[in-house]
């Protein structure tokens, strides 16, 4: 800042040196052996930038009143510093911030200035509000000093990236004890974690009390502590947080960068409930070396597992019916639901299956299907094998109901129908009564 004399020119302008034999200007006031003295210096204006609490860094040398002789009771050790808020122009309202003594005084100044002591002092003030900026004065009230150097400045909370979210610069509060809340933002390919995101500027410039993070998203690894790096191709990331990039798993492939899934190669699936880091696998080819035991109107049949079961765990078989008029496949029709299975017809874990409850001399044709988790992403229909079979005799199926025609005394007549399935040619029928006695 500039210093200008004001109300008395009793301030001088003068060259010295400093500590480190420098060659400075000073402002000197001297004039301990007048009495009532009021001498006054006055910054410039300056602006605030939207500061609310200043600080003044002065450096200065005292004269020790002891050490000058004759010297009136009206000798000071000290001096005043004001603020003045404004708008570009000095007004009234003028505003006391301290009375400023000498930590080190001197007595006595050889030419080079080596004995002098220098003292740095630092105040502050606020908060400010009345103008877009201020003057500094200094009161002298009849001391023997220099002013070497006076720094104004304010503290603030630098521009930050922390917990992958970025924090702009913070100016502190108008106390020194006051915290400034900074809202945050997620980074670029970061995600909030939590909300909200922010952090505390106290009043010494420092960021404290974090609240709130963000986290790289899916496709994006951390690279050190402020970046989200995309994956390579051939690398995925599959959900937001601070996991790395993996390699794709086998059987798939991510040719651009940022991928949060690998694609399965041709023939190749991943299973509803897979997750991204499976690896992709193929339908199962069809069972093998399937064989029947027919027995009248029953079947069982067994088979041996695929040789390759597309790298799965979940393999599982279905059994297809068929009951057919000749050997030709396109004159057959699915069995109805009175066939039965056992263990069951879909989803089966074993090798083997009992059927029952088929029609006696009676053409069918059984497909055993291998199937996986992956069966139904593909576009083809599962790998079967198949066998044909012929049921043997069996007996008829019971009476369905009989009815009393006429009776006497002596006799009587029935009639009934012929069995729903005679499964070949009734030669006879079998009556049995019994005498029922009351």
């Amino acid at each position: 800042v500039c210093l200008t004399h004001y109300h008395f020119p009793q301030w001088e302008e003068v060259s010295g040196y400093d500590e480190n034999l420098n060659t400075i200007r000073t402002y000197q006031v001297c004039n301990v052996f007048e009495p009532s003295q009021n001498n006054w210096l006055l910054t410039t204006y300056v602006d605030r930038r939207a500061a609310l609490r200043i600080y003044v860094e002065i450096r200065f040398t005292v004269r020790d009143c002891a050490s000058i002789p004759s010297v009136l009771g009206s000798c000071k050790e000290t001096f005043n510093l004001y603020y003045l808020e404004t708008d570009r122009a000095v007004s009234e309202g003028i505003r006391g911030v301290d009375t400023i003594a000498a930590d080190e005084s001197f007595s006595q100044v050889d030419f080079g200035g080596r004995l002098m002591k220098v003292n740095t002092e630092v105040r502050s003030f606020g908060p400010l509000s009345k103008g877009k900026g201020f003057h500094l004065a200094f009161q002298d009230l009849g001391a023997c000093m220099s002013l070497l150097a006076v720094r104004v400045f304010y503290k603030k909370c630098p521009s930050i990236v922390q917990n992958f979210a970025y924090f702009p610069e913070t100016l502190t509060g108008a106390e020194s004890t006051s915290l400034v809340i900074a809202r945050g933002s997620c980074i670029p390919n970061a995600e909030e974690v939590d909300v909200p995101i922010k952090l505390y500027c106290n009043g010494d410039g420092e960021w404290m009390v974090p609240i709130g993070s963000c986290s790289c998203k899916a496709g994006y690894e951390p690279d050190g502590d402020n970046l989200c790096r995309a994956c390579p191709q051939g690398t995925f990331k599959s959900s937001q947080g601070p996991g790395l990039c993996q390699q794709c798993p086998l059987n798939s492939r991510s040719t651009v960068e940022a991928a949060s899934l690998c694609g399965c190669r041709n023939g190749y699936y991943r299973g509803d409930m897979d997750k991204p880091q499976d690896l992709c696998t193929s339908v199962p080819s069809g069972p093998r070396n399937l064989v029947s035991v027919v027995n009248q109107t029953s079947v069982q049949l067994e088979w041996h597992p695929p040789r390759d079961i597309g790298h799965r765990e979940d393999l599982s078989y279905n059994v297809l019916c068929h009951r057919c008029h000749n050997s030709e496949r396109r004159l057959c029709q699915p069995c109805d639901d009175s066939v039965a299975y056992v263990p069951g017809r879909r989803g089966l874990k074993v090798t083997k299956v009992e059927i029952s409850k088929l029609r006696a001399h009676t053409t069918y044709t059984f497909d055993i299907q291998a199937v996986n988790g992956v069966s139904n992403k593909s576009p083809y229909p599962a790998q079967q094998v198949s066998i044909n079979i012929t049921t043997n005799q069996a007996a008829p199926s019971v009476v369905p109901i009989m009815h009393q025609v006429s009776s006497t005394s002596r006799s009587f007549s029935l009639s009934w129908p012929p069995p729903e399935h005679p499964n070949g040619i009734i030669l006879d029928y079998e009556i049995r009564y019994y005498d029922q006695r009351s």
